[in-house]
């Protein structure tokens, strides 16, 4: 394999280390990013956390990492993990202390915050092409433009301050899925960036890099277990949502126009599966214990496994201004009557019409 000369490698070595180094810049930049990241995830604004991510430094310690390795660099090796063990904890205290002054129980995170608890193979795959690009983009001083994206897309800051929010309510599942998804994207890039970096020919010596790319391999690996049974977790769970809506609009016609379903939660650490669909049922027509023991068998049967149904209903109450089967109201006024055209004898009294005149008393006939 082709090698660079030295002079080229200890240049990238020299601005490794300058990118590596808890500097106030990196500590700034990283405070500022927790900050920004942990106030979008709390609101469940994707452009707020999108903004965290352009800001967050805590890639360009992860490129040195992957160097120092390659090189048995134990200086860059050493300064570029304590940068991103510094970044890191940093990121995780500040938004615990954010998560502990808000008070936001668990039930009211965002969805922001949840779909980073549950990294898939897809996200490591999408770590490795970041990595790749960003070790690509150092080598390539032309392609430094790419690092925002390559930042937006790895998504460093948002899953720690996932965890902090987690530790926060104490809610260690959640904490524990963002701190995995943490290291999915530290694993992935690190690797791709050496990749590249032996793509481009900066090493030193070919057992070092045999090594290097060996236990990072290894460590990589031992991650494949729990993201590939989350990835088929999700397969089956997007299977039951897309046979559940099926069911519901098509195979039970009655239950489908009683119910509106708005929300799909599994809880697959139960056996069976527990499924809590959330519904909207009109007052007048409920469900019933037979409406849905027929959906589960019916989904039971489609997914081949037994499932536990639980449908959540909240009851629609229409309230209109006027109901549209009720008459219509009237204003109820004196019907006009055709009168005839007044005379300049009569007396004012009597050219206003009357709906029924009272008749003339019979006068007193005279006594003789």
């Amino acid at each position: 394999m082709r090698q660079v000369p030295e002079a080229q490698l200890a240049t990238l070595r020299q601005n490794l280390l300058e990118d590596s180094q808890v500097s106030l810049n990196y500590l700034f930049l990283t405070v500022t990013a927790c900050l920004i990241a942990t106030g979008g995830l709390l609101l469940g604004s994707p452009a707020v956390i999108i903004g965290a991510m352009i800001v967050a430094p805590l890639m360009l310690p992860m490129r040195g990492l992957a160097l120092g390795a390659l090189e048995g660099d134990l200086r860059l090796f050493r300064r570029s993990i304590i940068s991103v063990a510094i970044g890191a904890l940093t990121a995780i205290a500040l938004s615990w202390t954010l998560g502990r002054i808000t008070g936001v129980p668990e039930t009211e995170f965002s969805t922001e915050i949840l779909a980073r608890t549950q990294p898939t193979l897809i996200d490591l795959g999408i770590a490795v092409t970041a990595g790749a690009v960003g070790g690509f983009a150092k080598i390539r001083p032309q392609l430094s433009d790419a690092l925002a994206g390559t930042a937006i897309s790895v998504a460093l800051m948002p899953p720690l301050c996932v965890v902090g929010l987690g530790l926060s309510t104490l809610s260690l599942n959640i904490a524990q899925g963002a701190f995995l998804l943490y290291l999915t994207n530290l694993l992935g890039i690190t690797l791709a960036c050496m990749l590249v970096f032996v793509w481009g020919g900066y090493y030193v010596e070919g057992s070092r890099m045999t090594r290097a790319l060996s236990s990072t391999m290894i460590l990589t690996g031992l991650l494949f277990i729990p993201l590939a049974a989350s990835f088929w977790q999700l397969l089956r769970q997007v299977q039951l949502q897309s046979t559940l809506k099926d069911i519901l609009l098509r195979r039970t016609i009655t239950v489908g126009q009683q119910v509106e379903l708005t929300n799909t939660k599994i809880d697959w650490q139960q056996t069976p599966p527990m499924v809590y669909l959330d519904v909207r049922v009109r007052p007048h027509d409920p469900l019933t214990p037979v409406q849905v023991a027929e959906v589960q068998k019916l989904v039971n049967l489609a997914m081949r496994r037994p499932f536990v149904l639980i449908f959540r209903a909240e009851e629609i109450q229409e309230i209109r201004a006027q109901d549209e089967n009720a008459p219509t109201p009237e204003i109820v006024q004196p019907a006009p009557q055709a009168t005839p055209a007044p005379s300049p004898s009569l007396p004012e009294v009597e050219k206003t019409s009357k709906p029924s005149p009272t008749p003339a008393s019979p006068s007193p006939q005279a006594t003789p």
